[in-house]
């Protein structure tokens, strides 16, 4: 069977569908890029925001439209939230809630009749096609969320926190290794509650993943500031960590997180990142922001727009506050006009570029490990020339131009950085 798989939202829904692709092919299955040529198509829907529940209905009525032979799978927040809903859309065959994402293949495959044996054996360490010409891939290492702020309606959808086994994480990671991944993503829900119920932690699931493995590099997804205990960073000193973090802050005002129930005050939250960025050279945190939280005064923002400018941010994802039914935070007095939160989301990008174009600045003239991506078509140059693309260590985007027969492609190469780019948002490198 021909098996096309789609993601919208978080890393997450990328990692389950990197799951799932193994999966389907240990059975004899064949992952395909084109959902045209499928069998059957797997969506996972998104529902952090009112805009991606909107995403995902759309995509459903394109995959059902442009193939309306296959069978059409839809899991993910969406289709847990609204499942009726979902499970009566027109080209809708199969719909699994996200308590039940981890049996998805085996779902798909009783339910169609798919469950084959492969034409040719296959070991376990067989490379996925999902992730061919992949340099990093994403690990889920848990599921679900313990808290809940009243803007989230991910808690609702994903349930009570459920961990992997730190020695299948470890397996899974050395298996990546062995088919050339070279950076993996860890990530979940609540990334930084893994382990509270299997006695384990995230402190010691990186430990492991440090000593047992041999992954070059090793990120994370969005951790809650709150979760990391005062021995955390010496993880550092291991440079296969990388010196990056998101730490989703939300609301530079007290106030305001205490509407949102988070569990962190904005003095708890700037020594966090000073005490981080004591101990690990050039350490980039990163973060999210609503803005226009119900209620959220003048004043309030005044406090927000002072808190990140001194904290200093690498990059910022900025939200306008929309509500999302069966969260508190939609029942909240005073909202915010749609004129204002267009005025202060203005305001904050302006900011938060500025304070992008000053940490690029800081990294120019230093040397680092990158590493690079495929390039696309449209990259190449001319005949003799070439555009790559990567990461540094510390999450800052880099561009180079080599000559058509250097092949940069999944390796870590010591790179100078030599400049700003005309985008922005890039550093240009010299490879060594």
């Amino acid at each position: 069977m021909n098996i096309h798989l789609k993601a919208l939202g978080c890393r997450l829904n990328e990692a389950e569908l990197e799951q799932w692709s193994r999966d389907f092919i240990m059975n004899g299955h064949h992952i395909v890029k084109d959902a045209r040529e499928a069998d059957i198509v797997v969506l996972n829907t998104c529902a952090v925001t009112t805009e991606a529940t909107k995403k995902s209905r759309k995509l459903m009525n394109r995959l059902h439209r442009e193939n309306p032979q296959s069978k059409l799978v839809v899991s993910g927040c969406y289709a847990t939230l609204e499942e009726s809903d979902v499970a009566n859309r027109l080209g809708v065959d199969l719909v699994v809630n996200n308590q039940d994402k981890e049996k998805l293949p085996s779902r798909v495959m009783q339910e169609f009749s798919a469950n084959t044996m492969p034409l040719v054996a296959m070991e376990p360490e067989e490379s996925s096609l999902f992730l061919r010409g992949k340099q990093r891939a994403f690990i889920k290492i848990q599921d679900g969320c313990r808290y809940r702020c009243t803007f989230c309606i991910v808690t609702v959808a994903r349930g009570e926190e459920r961990s992997r086994l730190l020695t299948d994480i470890v397996d899974e990671v050395n298996l990546l290794y062995q088919q050339g991944i070279q950076e993996v993503v860890l990530t979940g829900v609540h990334v930084g509650g893994y382990g509270s119920d299997i006695e384990s932690s995230l402190y010691q699931l990186v430990n492991a993943l440090l000593v047992e493995t041999d992954m070059p590099r090793i990120r994370f997804a969005s951790v809650e500031p709150w979760d990391l205990p005062e021995v955390f960073f010496g993880l550092f000193e291991n440079s296969r960590l990388m010196p990056h973090m998101h730490l989703p802050l939300q609301s530079g005002a007290d106030s305001v997180l205490r509407r949102m129930s988070r569990r962190c005050k904005i003095a708890d939250f700037s020594s966090l990142i000073n005490q981080a960025r004591d101990v690990i050279p050039n350490f980039n945190v990163t973060t999210d922001i609503i803005v226009g939280f119900p209620g959220e005064t003048d004043a309030e923002w005044q406090q927000t727009m002072e808190a990140i400018e001194a904290i200093g941010f690498g990059h910022i994802h900025i939200f306008s506050y929309s509500p999302r039914e069966g969260t508190k935070a939609s029942r909240l007095a005073n909202p915010v006009g749609s004129e204002i939160k267009k005025s202060r989301s203005l305001e904050l990008h302006d900011l938060a570029d500025k304070l992008k174009q000053a940490m690029l600045q800081q990294q120019l003239n230093q040397t680092v490990e990158v590493l690079w991506e495929s390039p696309k078509a449209s990259d190449l140059v001319n005949k003799q020339g070439v555009r790559y693309e990567g990461y540094t260590p510390n999450f800052c985007r880099v561009e180079t131009y080599v000559e058509n027969t250097v092949l940069l492609e999944s390796r870590i190469k010591s790179t100078t950085l030599m400049g700003l780019s005309d985008n922005k948002g890039f550093l240009t490198g010299k490879v060594s």
